[in-house]
């Protein structure tokens, strides 16, 4: 049996047989990104609702066990976005941009537009020989070709731009060569105006800089031009191409809500910066259409409001938020933020998630204890050989694991179950710990140039992923013996930060 015919065999939703297998390259890791989340049936039937039925979702459970796995899996189930955000220049009243929703079809419909707007780029070389030359690309001495960056000639090092009659100055004398330095530098231009015969009609034809090359607009492309200046200047906010999932663990308020940039001149018309090109998205703009994942969501403390306020409105205000700044003056009003929250804690934080937050979850979701532990059948042996070849995959920098190195992770799996859930028969879902130990395997493997991770390598890992906890009560007999033994008398004495809540006797100082 060939190896695409024998990966397809061995299937965790089917059911295999464990020495049906040789290495961890014979198990098929599912393309469904949901199928690759093992053990949690509950969460993953709740995921596929939200996701179909745009509900929200709270994930209750220790560290390691899914939760940002299954957020992410959601979003890739959603289709994709449909909706672009722009913010437009308000002339009436510039600090008060407003608000524009483009749908897919308009977005692509006017980036076609756009392209014959854009003109054509061409090679300095290919340009009529004055318009190079004006534009800073062909130098006037010696006819050489290099960066318009660069005002003087590599090649000849005389300056590459001739100055325009009538910048002479009556200190050229004195200054030589860098008056006339300088003024070659400004007598370069960004862009020149022409005309030229197509077709046997003269047209009007504009050459600008691009880079390293030069940018060709013929009449078509400048009409184009002239209708789009005719409408508002705008911004896209948010846009239409964008990943689905959005990351809001430990975010600030900025980071969070948006904000609008500070501009030290005001936004005067001459020298500053438009109010409406300084509006910044917040991770719940970003998300509309999407979904908003925050773990250890306690973290966010008075945050949780906000994001209460934008699951009730789907729509949310930006302005700035430092008063010192010049955008403290500007806001822009019913921002769109339709988006699925995933939220994730663990079950001692429970407590500090506010309560209407909850509400408004389970009024429009659903919350899930995440296992811990599941059965120690067949199947879910099967699933546990499906795991260990996806980190493998993800991790991309260590060999495939034989059988009996799979065996060994479901030893410990096991032992693991007993150990931390008091539970017999049973395969630990503390995945994160695990997969930490099969990477801590294969780099044993890989320095010592192993094709596999075996057995022996599973049980080395396993001596060497021990906290340090563990390793401070092998060594020193216990956790206090330890620390005892560490500091000295005169650290005790002379650095009191060393005992920061460590017997914790003085509640004043926090420190003995």
């Amino acid at each position: 049996m060939d190896g695409i015919a024998k990966a397809a065999f061995l299937d965790a939703s089917k059911e295999f047989d464990l020495e049906d297998m040789e290495t961890t390259a014979d198990v098929l890791i599912p393309p469904d990104p949901m199928a690759r989340v093992i053990g949690q049936e509950e969460a993953i039937s709740l995921a596929r609702i939200a996701a179909s039925q745009r509900r929200h979702l709270m994930l209750v459970g220790p560290p390691g066990t899914g939760k940002s796995m299954i957020a992410q899996a959601l979003s890739l189930h959603l289709p994709r976005p449909t909706e672009e955000i722009r913010i437009v220049h308000n002339p009436e009243n510039p600090e008060r941009p407003l608000v524009e929703v483009r749908q897919s079809e308009e977005v692509l419909t006017e980036a076609r537009q756009m392209e014959g707007a854009e003109g054509e780029l061409i090679d300095p070389k290919e340009a009529p020989i004055n318009v190079a030359e004006r534009l800073g690309y062909k130098c006037v001495n010696c006819g050489d070709y290099s960066s318009p960056k660069e005002g003087m000639c590599p090649k000849c090092a005389r300056p590459k731009i001739r100055m325009e009659q009538g910048a002479s100055s009556p200190f050229g004398d004195l200054l030589g060569g860098i008056f006339e330095v300088t003024m070659g530098q400004l007598g370069g231009r960004e862009k020149v105006t022409t005309t030229r015969k197509r077709f046997g009609k003269e047209e009007v034809v504009v050459f600008e800089r691009a880079g390293e090359m030069i940018k060709v607009l013929d009449q078509a492309a400048l009409e184009k031009r002239r209708e789009m200046d005719m409408v508002s200047p705008r911004k896209v906010l948010v846009k239409l191409d964008r990943n689905a999932f959005i990351l809001a663990t430990g975010a600030s308020e900025t980071e969070l809500l948006g904000d609008v940039k500070h501009d030290p001149y005001g936004g005067h018309p001459q020298l500053g910066t438009s109010p409406y090109e300084r509006v910044v998205a917040g991770t719940i703009h970003d998300s509309h259409e999407g979904v908003l994942f925050v773990d250890e969501l306690p973290h966010l403390g008075f945050l949780q409001r906000y994001i209460l306020t934008a699951m009730q409105e789907k729509r949310f205000p930006i302005s700035g938020r430092n008063p010192q700044s010049a955008g403290a003056s500007v806001r822009v009003d019913n921002v769109p933020c339709d988006f699925i929250f995933v939220g994730a804690c663990n079950i001692q934080d429970l407590p500090n998630i506010l309560s209407p937050l909850r509400s408004r979850i389970t009024g429009s979701g659903y919350e899930v204890l995440m296992d811990t532990v599941m059965e120690d059948s067949r199947l879910n042996r099967s699933r546990m050989a499906q795991f260990v070849a996806q980190e493998i995959a993800v991790d991309s920098r260590i060999p495939q694991a034989s059988r009996d190195g799979v065996l060994a992770i479901l030893d410990e799996s096991k032992r693991r179950a007993k150990t931390l859930d008091g539970k017999e028969k049973s395969l630990s879902l503390r995945l994160r710990d695990i997969g930490g130990l099969i990477r801590s395997a294969g780099d044993l493997a890989v320095v010592e140039g192993a094709k596999l991770i075996n057995s022996e390598y599973i049980k080395r890992a396993i001596r060497r992923s021990r906290t340090v906890e563990e390793q401070i009560r092998e060594k020193y007999g216990s956790y206090q013996g330890g620390l005892a033994s560490d500091i000295s008398d005169s650290q005790k004495s002379l650095s009191p930060y060393h005992y920061w809540n460590y017997h914790v006797q003085d509640d004043k100082t926090g420190y003995i």
